[in-house]
């Protein structure tokens, strides 16, 4: 009897590691894809709306005209490139990115930063939207009134049944009070409604996120303390507000200034997955959680490299179960290399996957999943003049 128990053992176990195989997505050789820009141009975004509608936006500037333009993604390929905005007083930053978003069948909507003030970080949020695909655009419309010549940016948008919400970080209460983030609905014609403040301090320059769960829009930002400790915080939008941030993990990160290293968020129903960097105790490490009720509670994080990152994550949810986050690393070629490497919700982990390499490292790299392809975009650097590159990588393995 001994064999026949030991058959079944091991045949259960190879049914198991089977489907964990399956579960645990690959990915294929990055395929580069020309990007329609000219030299220079910076900071790339990638934004999506309903039917995999996908854009590629970034920035260039010529004499004193500074751009915001935009390409869609097109039978796998970057379209010709369309000019967005225009804007003498366009405030440009390798940390802070506009973005053109769909946000309808034929309406999109832009985002980008202006200077008010003769002062180096006086800028405000304006928004425009083109209900013709990006031909024509609406006058420049602001989420925020306080008029103050002080930092506002790092938005994050998100779609919601009533309209487009926004979230930002508002510098109307510095220095005394420090950095806040707030929010705003923008409902068709009717401007900007339902304004509120999710957190009166937040760390100063870090890159904001949300996604939109079975639950409804959770919000991901770095949170700041009165003992300067900036952790990851999560907020979730119920019962028609914005509720008091919580961290997903207990760091520890205690820095004096802002580290400009923000997390990133994705959602699919009630799987909800947040990747970020964190240097508590000196040791550089990109981590990540995931929440399978829609970011109720969250897993213990999971250590995605302490080989010392740079951080600058990205995130994409794979399937109901698995999901991928890239980063930036230095490598042995003297540049540093954009990874990749895929999780399931229940802990495992798969390999690293060098997907491209950039010169700079003040950097952040753009993923987005269209499809059974990851689509990759960042800034690089040739011949002294910044340029966006951007790669597309095949997912192998289990995927909806």
């Amino acid at each position: 009897m001994r064999p026949v128990r030991y058959f079944i053992f091991f045949a259960t176990l190879l049914a198991v590691t089977a489907c964990s195989e399956q579960s645990l997505p690959e990915f294929g050789n990055s395929v580069p894809m020309s990007v329609p820009a000219r030299q220079p141009a910076i900071g790339p975004r990638l934004a999506q709306g309903d039917g995999d509608t996908t854009i590629l936006s970034w920035m260039e500037k010529s004499d004193e005209t500074r751009m915001l333009r935009f390409s869609r993604y097109d039978d796998g390929s970057w379209s010709a490139p369309v000019n967005a905005v225009a804007d003498e007083q366009m405030f440009v930053n390798w940390a802070d990115l506009p973005a053109v978003t769909p946000i309808g069948p034929d309406t999109l909507l832009a985002h980008w930063l202006s200077y008010t003030a003769d002062a180096p970080y006086a800028y405000q949020v304006l928004t425009a939207r083109s209900a013709d695909s990006g031909v024509s655009w609406g006058e420049p419309v602001s989420p925020h009134t306080d008029g103050t010549p002080t930092e506002h940016g790092f938005v994050s948008l998100y779609p919601d049944p009533r309209g487009t919400g926004l979230i930002w970080l508002d510098g109307r209460n510095t220095p005394d009070a420090g950095m806040t983030l707030r929010a705003a609905l923008l409902s068709g014609d009717s401007g900007f409604t339902d304004k509120s403040e999710l957190d009166d301090r937040v760390c100063d320059c870090c890159q904001t996120g949300v996604a939109v769960t079975s639950k409804g829009p959770v919000a991901v930002y770095r949170n700041r303390t009165d003992e300067e400790v900036r952790d990851i915080y999560v907020s979730r939008y119920l019962d028609g507000k914005w509720q008091p941030g919580t961290p997903i993990a207990d760091d520890g990160w205690i820095i004096s200034g802002c580290p400009v290293n923000g997390p990133a968020i994705a959602a699919a129903g009630d799987l909800l997955a947040v990747a970020w960097f964190t240097a508590a105790n000196g040791k550089p490490i990109v981590k990540a959680a995931v929440s399978t009720n829609a970011g109720k509670s969250f897993s213990a994080p999971v250590e995605i490299s302490s080989n010392s990152p740079l951080g600058h994550v990205g995130l994409a949810i794979i399937d109901e179960r698995s999901y991928a986050v890239s980063w930036l690393e230095p490598d042995r070629s003297g540049t540093n290399a954009i990874l990749l490497r895929s999780l399931t919700a229940d802990g495992q982990i798969g390999g690293i996957n060098t997907v491209g390499r950039t010169a700079l490292s003040r950097a952040v790299p753009q993923m987005l999943r269209v499809g059974d392809k990851l689509v990759f975009a960042w800034t690089d650097e040739m011949n002294d003049l910044s340029k966006v590159a951007s790669v597309k990588v095949p997912i192998i393995g289990f995927y909806d």
